[in-house]
């Protein structure tokens, strides 16, 4: 366990989340799947530094039917070929399924850590969501926060707000030096 990851979620983080209503939602389109500004930048700036980049997402529009798993499998296909990410791990279940997948539960976070041997402690995990900084608070890892004023609950204490992906690696960069 003496590897360390970058933990990203999708929407908000490496591409374009919409916004409606003041609540966040994924693309719904291959077309509509749209990275962010510096983001390949930022990740590869994290596997300089050592990192695995790891993605871990909720999709429940799959869950619900309002998305395909093709669709969202193509969408992951695309930023794989596009950016330095490790690996893509999904949880496509909504809440009332009660997994452990599904963020803020850290079921996702764990599997990859024992996957690619992880340490979670001195890993970092960047997220636009409350769900997101749940999971990190789960399992120990440091959390970001890019902050958008979704109308919607406010993560928990303790973690970082950042603006973007970009800004949230370089932190990290000048916090291990």
């Amino acid at each position: 366990m003496d590897r360390t990851a970058l933990f990203l979620d999708r929407d908000g983080v490496i591409n374009k989340a919409y916004v409606k209503d003041g609540k966040s939602y994924p693309p719904s389109t291959l077309e509509e799947f749209i990275f962010l500004d510096r983001v390949k930048e930022a990740l590869l700036l994290s596997r300089s530094l050592g990192f695995l980049n790891i993605l871990v997402t909720n999709q429940p529009d799959v869950g619900e039917g309002r998305q395909s798993l093709e669709v969202v499998n193509k969408m992951h296909e695309v930023g794989q070929k596009n950016l330095p990410i490790d690996d893509i791990f999904v949880c496509t279940h909504v809440d009332l399924d009660y997994c452990v997948c599904r963020k803020p539960l850290p079921g996702m976070l764990i599997a990859a850590a024992e996957k690619w041997q992880i340490d979670l402690k001195r890993s970092f995990l960047v997220g636009d969501r409350w769900r997101d900084v749940g999971a990190a608070h789960a399992v120990g890892c440091e959390a970001f926060f890019v902050d958008y004023g979704y109308d919607e609950q406010r993560p928990s204490s303790p973690y970082h707000v950042v603006t973007s992906l970009y800004e949230a690696v370089g932190q990290i960069r000048d916090q291990i030096r």
